[in-house]
């Protein structure tokens, strides 16, 4: 939730709330006087997000290997001073904030235009001033973190709830976020992530009892402060005449402060002079406006409330259990299925799918998307065909007649929607001969055939099922690349062979890189286009991790994870090159085996469209002048600079999970893929066979405007 300006007022005028600590003292602390148990910080994982993103790039699309060495880099810290952590990520968004959620994403898509705005008219990236954090970040971070060993939780209520009654039930040592509303909470105390130094691990804590002395006010007042002064419960301009009331009543003699402390001080004084009991509200609604919801400053007092608490200002408390209420509410038919969904949900799985089998309803915030590119349209529309099939799957077809299908509700941030109510969208069955699998078999079974029914499912989503075979046959993280890249050349005819060339190019040299290689990437220019196509491959591996959740998961999740298959800088680098006229060996940066590889990708991608009747064209954008005029110069570099060995001749490996990435050293995460001899030969004679057909495609590949592709199958 949040209470504006109460984290401020507290840092700014009043130090006695803020002391500073030593998280690594504390833990030893609690370790000489509980030895039986290791110290446990919970931490609000989305109020950390920003602070963990530390890449200095975030325009391109992301920098996910140096994302994940910081969340490594951030365990470590903890783990050498002997804390545990426990991470809690938000699970819903209660009905009572939606309207605050539309304003927030609405504001937030003003941002994202001034950021276009500033790349097309400076060609670089904006200052942290304008950061916009990653789109999927929330669903990448579960992943990494589980993968790194951590516990995460998915919230079955408000997030800073679940994390403020976590942390009272198990007796944390404290909580680290950075959300005023625990300053409210009567819970354990509460540590500043953004004030943290992560080498000596100092932060504030912040201080609530000082907090009541410095307010005269009670622990138990602290809940009615929070909604007079306005929360995502009760907006503030819905108290902001009773906090001009407050102000009259009660001025303040030090009149030095800022507005926002002289509120927060005069609303305090208001609280306590009240008679602390429910009849005291009473007083409170006296000087609320004639059409104010008197019930809400009731549910917002109660929000604050934990399990086993009371509050002076009500009489009773709303009783329930979350779990029993999400079942009792279910869409989906199943309930073995719902008990699975749960079950997995609880450990921070699923996310997506358990939210439309649970309450038939979905959400998706803001991305980089260019308003004004019409080329492109919203990110959302053009995978919701995906997302209709995947609701057909989890909720059921409705025997297959339009009137019965099952509907969901879709709050989608797209250009052009005002979020005024949800899309009502219709799932669409997948047209599979025979029918298409259950979910039951889907998630459930165990017979021999069902991992290739599950591919197959997955695949028809995407409506290339017929491809099943010739994808499956690839190394996965590439099977599920190249699907998707067919999928965004047919559903957007804008994108040309050169944009598909750059996501795989950086797919293929990927691998190869640490982060500290990916990091030190330098680029001349940042093009606005190559950041909107970014952008939409980054929801793309969103829809196809919901897609592979739905289909039972015929992929490892972590072969489809962005540290696996995309890096911002790498592919507007890519980009760049591809449309600025760079050779196929440049590109690929000398390595022979990539090259080959990339061929035989590019003819299955191209080849495919072309089935659906989509032809790529060879088009080359035009580029900023800086790049442009660094093209010949980089060529020249590249012939006769003397290429390392590695990037020569080198077999190219993708990834395997067996156990979590380490830090800088990416390479123990690689191993070689076995590919089979036979389907080796098979490709090695297809993705010669237009350089057979066409002798001088190496010096002619880089095309004229609007010639097809030349990876299609000569005939």
């Amino acid at each position: 939730m949040g209470i504006k300006g109460l984290q401020s007022f507290v840092q700014n005028s009043c130090s006695n709330v803020c002391s500073t600590v030593n998280l690594r003292t504390l833990a030893a602390r609690h370790k000489s006087s509980n030895p039986e148990s290791s110290p446990t910080i919970v931490v609000d994982a989305m109020g950390c997000l920003r602070t963990w993103y530390t890449p200095n790039d975030w325009v391109h699309g992301g920098q996910w290997k140096e994302y994940l060495c910081s969340l490594q880099t951030f365990i470590s810290a903890f783990q050498a001073a002997g804390i545990r952590l426990v991470f809690i990520f938000d699970g819903v968004i209660e009905k009572t904030k939606r309207e605050e959620w539309v304003k927030r994403r609405l504001r937030d898509n003003n941002e994202i235009s001034k950021i276009f705005d500033f790349i097309k008219a400076n060609g670089q990236q904006p200052g942290r001033n304008m950061f916009f954090i990653p789109s999927g970040i929330s669903t990448f971070t579960k992943s990494a973190l589980k993968s790194l060993g951590q516990e995460v939780i998915l919230s079955h209520v408000e997030g800073d709830y679940e994390v403020a009654a976590y942390g009272l039930q198990h007796q944390c040592l404290g909580i680290l976020g950075e959300d005023s509303d625990y300053l409210i909470f009567n819970t354990v105390p509460y540590f500043s992530v953004s004030k943290l130094c992560l080498a000596s691990l100092e932060t504030i804590m912040y201080l609530r009892e000082n907090l009541c002395r410095e307010l005269s006010l009670r622990l138990s007042d602290l809940p009615l402060l929070a909604c007079l002064l306005g929360n995502d419960v009760i907006p503030e301009k819905m108290v902001a005449c009773f906090q001009r009331k407050c102000m009259a009543s009660y001025p303040l003699r030090n009149s030095d402060q800022n507005r926002r402390a002289q509120v927060i001080r005069a609303v305090a004084a208001f609280i306590s002079n009240l008679q602390h009991s429910q009849h005291g509200l009473s007083q409170v609604e006296c000087m609320l406006p004639h059409w104010f919801d008197k019930t809400l400053l009731q549910k917002g007092i109660a929000l604050y409330i934990l399990p086993q608490q009371n509050s002076p200002w009500l009489s009773e408390l709303p009783q329930g259990n979350a779990e029993r209420n999400i079942i009792e509410s279910v869409v989906c038919p199943y309930k073995d299925i719902v008990q699975t969904a749960l079950s997995k949900r609880c450990k921070g799985e699923m996310a997506g799918v358990c939210k439309i089998l649970l309450t038939g309803e979905t959400d998706c915030s803001n991305t980089l998307e260019d308003e004004h590119d019409s080329e492109i349209m919203g990110q959302a529309l053009i995978y919701r065909p995906v997302r209709q099939h995947v609701y057909a799957i989890l909720l059921g077809n409705g025997n297959a007649s339009p009137d019965t299908c099952p509907v969901v509700k879709e709050w989608y941030v797209y250009p052009g929607n005002r979020l005024l109510q949800p899309d009502i969208v219709q799932a669409v069955p997948l047209s599979i001969a025979g029918g298409a699998p259950s979910i039951r078999n889907l998630w459930m079974a165990n017979s021999p055939d069902i991992q290739s029914e599950r591919f197959y499912a997955y695949f028809a989503c995407f409506q290339i099922e017929n491809f099943t075979d010739e994808l499956k046959a690839l190394e996965p993280c590439l099977a599920a690349v190249c699907c998707l890249l067919i999928y965004i050349a047919v559903q957007v005819v804008s994108v040309s062979q050169k944009d598909v060339e750059a996501f795989l190019a950086q797919v293929l040299c990927l691998p190869g890189k640490s982060a500290g290689q990916l990091k030190s990437l330098q680029l001349l220019q940042v093009e606005s286009r190559a950041v909107h196509l970014a952008f939409l491959f980054l929801r793309g591996i969103n829809t196809v991790l919901l897609v592979n959740s739905a289909c039972g998961s015929p992929f490892n999740k972590m072969d489809l994870m962005p540290w696996n298959t995309f890096d911002g800088k790498l592919f507007h680098q890519k980009y760049l090159q591809c449309h600025g006229g760079s050779s196929l060996e440049e590109i690929l940066e000398g390595n022979e085996p990539l090259i080959l590889l990339f061929k035989k990708l590019m003819k299955i991608v191209c080849d495919v469209c072309a089935t659906k009747n989509r032809i790529l064209q060879d088009t080359k954008r035009r580029l900023g002048r800086s790049f442009a005029g660094h093209q010949q110069q980089a060529r020249f570099s590249h012939q006769n600079q003397h290429r390392p060995y590695h990037g020569r001749n080198q077999r190219h490996h993708f990834p395997r999970h067996d156990h979590p990435f380490e830090g800088e050293r990416p390479e123990t995460e690689f191993h070689t893929g076995q590919w089979a001899e036979e389907r080796q030969e098979r490709w090695d004679d297809d993705s010669y066979a237009y350089d057979r057909s066409h002798p001088g495609q190496a010096s002619r590949r880089r095309g004229h405007r609007g010639k097809g592709s030349q990876y299609l199958k000569s005939t």
